[in-house]
């Protein structure tokens, strides 16, 4: 489910200030922007630059990117995943309370990658011997110890029990 559709990008701007319940004073100060400016933005009189939008989005609290999509400078490109889409259609949440949520879950997601590309980076190739040069660590070999016997080497070989 798409972000609930807005007239337009002023209409946007003034739904997410006032579900932040912040004063048209208060945000165009915090966005660095004069009131008759913000002002003329939200009734649509103006359109404001990318780098404006920037600056309401951190007076806002919330993703800038949101607010170049719903201005129609970006596309939404990635579709949406279940959380994002859930999180979006529950309606007991107040959209900056979404934003929030969304903001956060794309950091873990942010971070999963950062974490998954540096493990690969780190990763060995496998050898396809059965047979290693390196033994393997001691808390293995211990949790190991009552199904394997280890060989000189340092190297497990299973043991089989006959019954």
């Amino acid at each position: 489910m798409a972000l609930p559709k807005v007239g337009s990008i002023g209409e946007y701007i003034r739904d997410q200030r006032q579900q932040a319940k912040i004063s048209l004073r208060q945000l165009a100060a915090a966005a660095g922007v004069s009131n008759p400016y913000l002002s003329q933005i939200e009734r649509g009189l103006r359109k404001p630059s990318a780098e404006i939008l920037n600056q309401i989005a951190k007076g806002l609290r919330i993703s800038s990117q949101a607010l170049y999509v719903q201005a129609g400078l970006i596309e939404d490109r990635e579709p949406p995943s279940d959380v994002i889409t859930a999180i979006r259609a529950d309606a007991n949440l107040s959209e900056r309370q979404r934003q929030v949520l969304i903001d956060i879950y794309e950091s873990f997601l942010k971070e999963r990658r950062a974490e998954d590309e540096q493990t690969s980076q780190n990763a060995r190739p496998r050898h396809d011997s059965d047979t290693d040069d390196e033994p393997l660590p001691e808390e293995f070999l211990a949790a190991l110890e009552p199904y394997a016997a280890t060989s000189r080497n340092g190297n497990v070989t299973q043991e089989t029990k006959e019954g």
